[in-house]
């Protein structure tokens, strides 16, 4: 049956559809007819071709009529077709009547609706639709026909058109076009092919699932994959994503290849599809090619957004392989070392791929060059031990615009002394890898060194690279490989003193091959007797000591008859070949096949012949070592063989038929050490391997009923039984948490982890504990007892012991105490439970390689851990869950007890099921109720208005809603200080009498400063402050009653919140902030913000005032801006830099980082840790997966990373407080403001505190000038110099609260003593006018964050003098840094117009970089050459003789032994930093090592 339309033409503008019953249809093609309004509906059996006859039921047509039939007859039940045939109807009446073009047109907008449903509904119709259109012209005769077609029947002549007007003519049209009609009946095969609602039978049968039903099921209303991964990529702006599909025997398999466009280039880019690892394979099959595509989708959006919770927007298959598989499959792939494949930009990571594969197969082939251009220009020989004659390579143009390193010889000597010293080689005696051996020896012995010295090397170092130190510092410079010596370098030449005569006596001592300085100090010593300095230098080759005094003349008053006598046989001998130079010296020249020029010189001793006589090997071509060797060697044969006759001859005969041998293996280096260097083997540092040993707690003895357990009970029956007890048990009975004192036990007994959330005030801190030890005690397991409960501030445990001791009739110490840093009350057997802060418990957890068994063993003599105020998620909270949850299974007799105001139990509950046993407990209640009064009531209570600073009863000001609007609005968001103590002033009013404290939070010490001021000012108050850096007495003070008349009132930030009890307490001002650690992504700054506190730390805070009586909070802020808070704080793991966070980790003996992190309660990306561990090794905190000294330093210090670097570095080369004032500058920001219209003169005097040092020393001296000025003059005075000078008053005194902040928290860790001062003069400020120093120390903490300089070529202007070389131009002048290439100085820098740069500076470091229409640098500090060595990146030698590479990109002409020294330099100065990491009150600034790095950056490496 197919449907049928009418259409009754009302108005050329205005047609009413209406549709026949399905009974009156006919089977026949699709029939259409429009009539006139008074026009009713006809039908006509199947084969009628004309307009249907009138019947008794449907009367004919009466008005105009266009009939059309359809090619095809669709099913009719399906409503849908019902509408498509109306839609066609209508179609093919406007092409009737308007023409082609408008049917045409309205055919297409059809088609496009029509496009838009279902695949189902498409499928059902597609066979409706007639492609292509029928076109109707208009005959000339004036009738209107289909073209072909005939009017009637089987007419073929053509209709007559009516004129157009004539609305009583009919026009009738039928379609008999060439296209197969076919007809719809209950077998046709194409019918069962499309979804149907009957089956032959006549039942229904029910509907095929569309796509959303078969991705997401039948109740799924949220997006689909593809949908998802396509909205991604039109974001991203990629390409649209590409799907490949491929059927297998078990199903299909799809990949997504992605697609974008290179910005600059514009090419095309695609990525290589996106593939599940061979393992998968299984779930990577899907039934049906649907199924694959969305399969396929969604693992693409995981490989591109898998550190977002996308997966939340997936149907739930979908989720289950994001969370499952997928996650499964990228920990697999990020421990493969393929962490880049989830990255959120795949083309960027792409790229950095094939980058990092590009620079590994260039440096491969550049190692290959070198290595075959070393065996080409350095060779061993085989004879005398000579090197060829080859030059150093020469240098490129990158290397010849490379700035020159040079070291002056005085401290180049000094240096040399220090490292050979105290420069321990592989202090942990760690074993050089056999396999590696034999490649190292051909490799070293390749650049040019002598095979014995790079086994000697090899027996001393622990690897390759430290082995060419070794080399390069303790071969002798004569033996060294050409490259890494300096252009033009001749050894021997040294510079005169002013005394020929003295200079030539050290020259003929030096040539034995003892070192210049070592002569020079010996021939001093003897006071220029030659003959003594000559018999001393040998005997200390020998070690043997110098028994000569060096003011008693030898009894030798000419040479012996023996000597005589034996120089005359000598001379009948050698003939020409001895030369007599005196009495007591002659020199015999030696006959070597490949040596010339070598002379045996020989001097009588005052023994001779009982002792050997003085003797040299001369010869130029000898490596100092070699003649040193075979002097030593000539020295032992005369000694064992010769001695009691003359022996000149036997030693020359000894020589010549050894020498061959002894130079092509002359021996140990360490055999000739002191001769080459004058430092004794004595005197060299011996290997120490350093054990750290720790003490592990005896377990405890589980069995109860013991002897001290049944003591234990005794006591306890006895105690409970006095009156003060009961009156005390009478109390804490009145608490809600006594109520579920047995729920506690019994939970706590029958699981391994409890939770116990509670409202402030339930007495949940204080019972719970005491709850615990009691029930042990009654089960006679007292002895076992042994509960730690964590708080997260010092206070907090400080107050909790005080109280649970007091509740216990105890005294502190004994079964109660307490430990925190530096202080602690505790003794061991007999104390039960100790309030410690989370840091105490995790440093007593900490170990050396940070395994299970490790903190099991910590943890031995441990029965309960109770983790209080765990809510807060501090970054302490979150280690010591990860490694709680890591004992528990090794240790399932030990509870732990999480408890909170505000838990949210179901997290922790999911975190610890999988490890443990779980129970909860709730307390329900709070002690006293509290009423909310919020701002715009504190408004109208106080009658504040910002016109006056106090409420005035004399001069009211009228309280209307538009007057608390105004007040609301002129407050703003900052803290108002005078509504503060406004509102302080109304609740002391309205008290009246009665007795009560008021506490105050505040987000920051500042703050509380402020607050305090305001409210001093009041009568009758007693005002404390309560924050983390006072010291414990000061904190106590809160707890003790005020004077007699006077209203306590405390200020305290949100250390006050939880877990302490003022008794007194009645009135809460809430300000609602708090001050948290972000992290700056702009400029990667750690900064501690002032943002709006949580609802749940609100809670707490309201709490507060109802712990003793009904109470009364008051939230300085609106309902609106309360809802608007975060429920509860983002976890600090959130919150803090990575780097921060994985040095923390490190510092506990985490090996794996990732690994560790990844099972947090809240996880980071672990992408973004490998970035951070990739940082912390290029600053230096990292070493070979282990901390360094400097890292272990700034893992105590609570600062961001660059800051605190440059902490440590003040404090070890003495100017500490100004690298706290910069400290404190970049954690806030530049003192100076730069008005629009007045930037030159704010830039003028900036710079004129420092010219030309930079913008930090800058802002450091101008910190300084007012400082001082502050000390000295009034406030006006200091504000008109202030406005003169472009500085913020406000911005100033923030720093000054920043360097306190500073000061009190490496105080609290044990950097400073406790009792510091500024003001005090110690070592650790005596260099703090020493800007050279400083702004090396700068550049050191901002490492890798350097630039470049690059200068233009130089220019000269003649002059009556000469030439002059001129300055370049600043714009001339050009900055390059690693990652950006080219980057410009900012315009704010004072550097921006420098022509120039002090201390001889090549490079520029820079705090922040900002990228606007170009790259642009800001807080720039020049340096020199050794700041970079000295504090930069790792040094590797250029082996080709070019220079020295820091970092991996910044060149240095230079010497390779500089290179090698300053290396070494480095290592001692960690080492430095070592020994105060053990020993906190060491004074390390004048240390030897730190004097010669501080000489080393000021004077840039010369003498002076």
């Amino acid at each position: 049956m197919a449907p049928s339309s009418s259409v009754e033409l009302i108005s050329t503008s205005d047609l009413q559809l209406s549709s026949p019953s399905s009974s009156s249809l006919p089977s026949s093609p699709l029939s259409l007819f429009l009539t006139t309004s008074t026009s009713t509906e006809s039908t006509t059996d199947s084969t009628s071709a004309g307009p249907y006859p009138s019947t008794s039921d449907n009367p004919a047509p009466t008005g105009p009529v266009i009939n059309v039939t359809a090619p095809t007859d669709p099913p009719i039940n399906n409503p849908v077709n019902k509408g498509l045939a109306t839609g066609w109807g209508i179609t093919l009446c406007l092409t009737a009547i308007f023409g082609t073009a408008y049917g045409l047109y309205k055919y297409k907008r059809w088609r496009r609706q029509l496009a838009k449903r279902s695949l189902a509904t498409r499928l059902q119709t597609a066979d409706m639709i007639p492609d292509p259109l029928p076109t109707y012209p208009i005959e000339t005769n004036g009738w209107l026909m289909p073209k072909g077609g005939a009017r009637g029947g089987s007419s073929k002549k053509p209709v007559k058109a009516q004129d157009t007007d004539d609305e009583g003519s009919n026009i009738v049209f039928e379609h008999d076009g060439p296209k197969k009609s076919h007809k719809s009946g209950p077998n046709d095969p194409q019918v069962k092919s499309k979804a149907s609602t009957t089956d032959p039978s006549g039942q229904e049968v029910p509907k095929k699932p569309d796509t959303r039903q078969i991705i997401g099921g039948a109740s799924w209303t949220g997006k689909l994959p593809v949908n998802l991964l396509s909205e991604h990529c039109q974001k991203q702006k990629w390409g649209k994503p590409e799907y490949t599909m491929t059927k297998t025997a078990n199903g299909f398999s799809s990949s997504v290849i992605l697609k974008s466009t290179d910005p600059k280039t514009k090419e095309p880019i695609s990525l290589s599809p996106f593939v599940l690892p061979p393992s998968y394979t299984s779930i990577n099959l899907q039934p049906t090619a649907v199924e694959a595509r969305h399969f396929a989708a969604t693992y693409a959006l995981f490989r591109v957004c898998s550190m977002r919770n996308i997966h939340m927007m997936l149907p739930p298959t979908f989720r289950d392989f994001w969370k499952n598989e997928f996650e499964q499959s990228k920990k697999e792939d990020v421990k493969a070392g393929r962490a880049w494949m989830y990255a959120a930009d795949p083309f960027l990571a792409q790229q950095a791929q094939t980058d990092a594969h590009a620079l590994s197969i260039r440096k491969k082939a550049e190692e290959e060059k070198r290595r075959q251009d070393a065996k080409q220009t350095v060779k061993i020989s085989l004879g005398p031990g000579m090197k060829g004659t080859s030059q150093n390579a020469p240098p490129g143009k990158t290397w010849a615009k490379a700035p020159a390193v040079e070291m002056g010889k005085q401290i180049r000597s000094h240096v040399e002394n220090l490292v050979q010293q105290n420069g321990a080689w592989n202090p942990h005696e760690a074993e050089f890898p056999k396999d590696q051996i034999q490649d190292v020896v051909m490799n070293l012995t390749s650049l040019g060194f002598r095979t014995s010295h790079v086994e000697e090397a090899i027996a001393e170092c622990r690897d390759r690279d430290e082995a060419l130190e070794w080399l390069l510092i303790h071969v002798p410079e004569d033996d060294l490989p050409r490259w890494s010596l300096p252009e033009g370098y001749t050894a021997g030449i040294n510079m005169a003193s002013g005394n020929p005569k003295r200079d030539a006596v050290v020259a003929r001592l030096a040539e034995a091959g003892y070192s210049t300085d070592l002569c020079s100090k010996t021939l001093d010593v003897h006071d220029g007797d030659e003959e003594r300095a000559a018999a001393a230098l040998q005997k200390t080759l020998v070690n043997e000591p110098d028994t000569a005094p060096p003011n008693e003349t030898p009894d030798v008053s000419g040479p012996s008859t023996t000597w005589s006598e034996e120089q005359t046989t000598l001379d009948a001998i050698y003939g020409e070949r001895l030369t007599a130079v005196s009495g007591t010296m002659s020199e015999i020249r030696l006959e070597l096949q490949d040596l010339e020029s070598c002379i045996l010189r020989v001097r009588s001793s005052h023994a001779y012949p009982q002792s050997p006589p003085v003797m040299a090997i001369v010869s130029p071509r000898l490596p100092a070592y070699v003649r040193l060797s075979i002097l030593r060697q000539l020295l032992d044969y005369a000694k064992g063989d010769l001695l009691g006759e003359p022996m000149v001859f036997n030693l020359v005969d000894w020589v010549e038929s050894q020498m061959t041998r002894i130079i092509e293996n002359p021996g140990r280096l360490h055999d000739v050490t002191f001769g080459i260097t004058g430092l004794s083997p004595d005197n060299t540092v011996t290997k120490t391997k350093r054990t750290y040993q720790r003490s592990t707690p005896r377990s405890i003895d589980r069995k109860g009923g013991t002897s001290q357990s049944a003591e234990i009970h005794n006591r306890w029956i006895s105690r409970q039984e006095t009156a003060q007890q009961q009156k005390m048990l009478a109390a804490r009975q009145t608490l809600p948490a006594w109520s579920q004192q047995e729920a506690i036990v019994q939970i706590v007994i029958q699981n391994q982890v409890t939770i116990i959330s509670g409202e402030t005030g339930s007495g949940k801190s204080t019972q719970s504990v005491q709850f615990i030890l009691d029930d042990m005690i009654q089960r006679q397991l007292g002895s076992c007892a042994n509960i730690i409960c964590t708080q997260p501030r010092r206070i907090s445990a400080l107050g909790l012991a005080d109280r649970v001791s007091d509740e216990r009739y105890g005294i502190v110490g004994n079964e109660v105490g307490y430990a925190i840093r530096g202080e602690s009350k505790v003794r061991p057997g007999q104390t039960k439970i100790t309030f410690v802060t989370t840091g105490v418990l995790l440093r007593r957890l900490q170990t050396t390689a940070g395994q299970a068994d490790d903190l099991v063993a910590a943890l031995a003599d441990v029965s309960h851990v109770v983790i209080d105020e765990v809510h807060e998620r501090s970054l302490d909270t979150d280690f010591l869950l990860i490694l709680l949850r890591s004992v528990l299974p090794k240790r399932p007799d030990l509870k732990v007890v999480l408890m909170s105001a505000t838990l949210d139990a179901a997290v922790f509950e999911d975190y610890f099921k999988q490890c443990a046993t779980v129970g909860k407990c709730k307390i329900e209640g709070r002690t006293f109720p509290v009423e909310d009064v919020y701002l715009d009531e504190i408004v109208r209570f106080t009658g504040y208005s910002p016109r006056r600073q106090f409420h005035d009863d004399e001069h009211e000001v009228q309280e209307t809603d538009q007057h608390v609007a105004h007040t609301i609005q002129s407050l703003g968001m900052k803290i108002n200080y005078d509504l503060m103590a406004s509102c302080v002033e109304s609740i002391d009013h309205e008290l009246g009498a009665q007795a009560g404290g008021i506490l105050i939070f505040l987000p920051g010490v500042v703050e509380i400063t402020r607050t305090l001021d305001a409210i001093r000012k009041l009568p009758n108050m007693h005002a404390l402050p309560l924050h983390a850096s006072l010291l414990p007495s000061e904190q106590r003070r809160v707890f003790a009653p005020p004077p007699r008349g006077a209203r306590k009132v405390i200020a305290a930030t949100n250390v006050a919140e939880t877990s302490i009890t003022i008794e007194d307490i009645v009135a809460v001002v809430d300000c609602g902030k708090v001050k948290e650690t972000s992290f700056d992504p702009q400029n990667n700054m750690v900064r501690l913000e002032e943002v709006w506190a949580s609802r749940a730390a609100c809670r707490q805070r309201r709490g507060r005032a109802g712990r003793v009586r009904r109470g009364t909070c008051y939230k300085l802020y609106t309902r609106n801006a309360e809802a608007k808070m975060a429920e509860r704080p983002e976890p600090e793991i959130r919150r803090v830099p990575l780097e921060q966070l994985c040095l923390s980790v490190k510092a506990m003996g985490v090996l794996d980082v990732s690994s560790f992190l990844a099972s947090a309660l809240t996880p980071p990306e672990s992408l973004a840790v490998e970035g951070a561990m990739t940082l912390l090794g290029r600053i230096g905190a990292l070493e070979s997966n282990g901390l360094t000294a400097l890292g272990r330093h700034l893992a105590m210090i609570p600062a961001d990373l660059r800051c605190g670097k440059l902490i440590v570095y003040g404090a070890t080369f003495g100017c500490f407080e100004a690298c706290l004032t910069i400290a404190a500058i970049l954690t806030v920001k530049s003192p100076f403001v730069s008005p629009q219209n007045k930037r030159d003169e704010s830039k003028a005097a900036r710079s004129s505190f420092a010219p030309n040092q930079g913008d930090l020393l800058c802002d450091l001296r101008s910190y300084e000038a007012w400082s001082k000025m502050r000390s000295q003059s009034n406030s006006r005075d200091l504000r008109v110099w202030c406005e003169q000078k472009f500085l913020s008053s406000q911005t100033l005194n923030d720093i000054s609260s920043n360097r306190s902040q500073y000061l009190s928290s490496l105080q609290d860790t044990g950097f400073l003593p406790t009792d510091y001062s500024s003001e005090q003069k110690t070592s650790l400020n005596a260099h703090n006018s020493n800007p050279a120093l400083i702004r090396a120390l700068i550049a050191g903490s901002f490492n890798p964050q350097i630039a470049r300089i690059d200068f233009p070529d130089k220019k000269f202007a003649t002059s009556s003098t000469g030439a002059i070389e001129l300055d370049p131009e600043a714009r001339t002048i050009k900055f390059f840094n690693q990652d950006n290439g080219r980057v410009f100085v900012h315009p704010s820098s004072t550097l921006f117009d420098a022509q120039g740069f002090v201390g001889n500076a090549g490079y520029m470091s820079y705090f922040n970089k900002m990228a606007t229409s170009k790259i642009f640098v800001r807080e720039l500090t020049p340096f020199n050459a050794y700041t970079l060595l000295l504090f930069g990146g790792p040094i590797v030698l250029d082996t080709l003789g070019r220079g020295l590479v820091v970092d991996g990109w910044l060149r240095l002409r230079g010497w390779a032994r500089i290179g090698v020294l300053v290396s070494r330099l480095r290592i001692m100065l960690d080492e430095a930093l070592a020994k105060k990491i053990e020993d906190p009150g060491i004074d390390i600034t004048g240390s030897e090592v730190v004097g010669i790095v501080r000489r080393l950056v000021e004077l840039d490496g010369m003498d002076r």
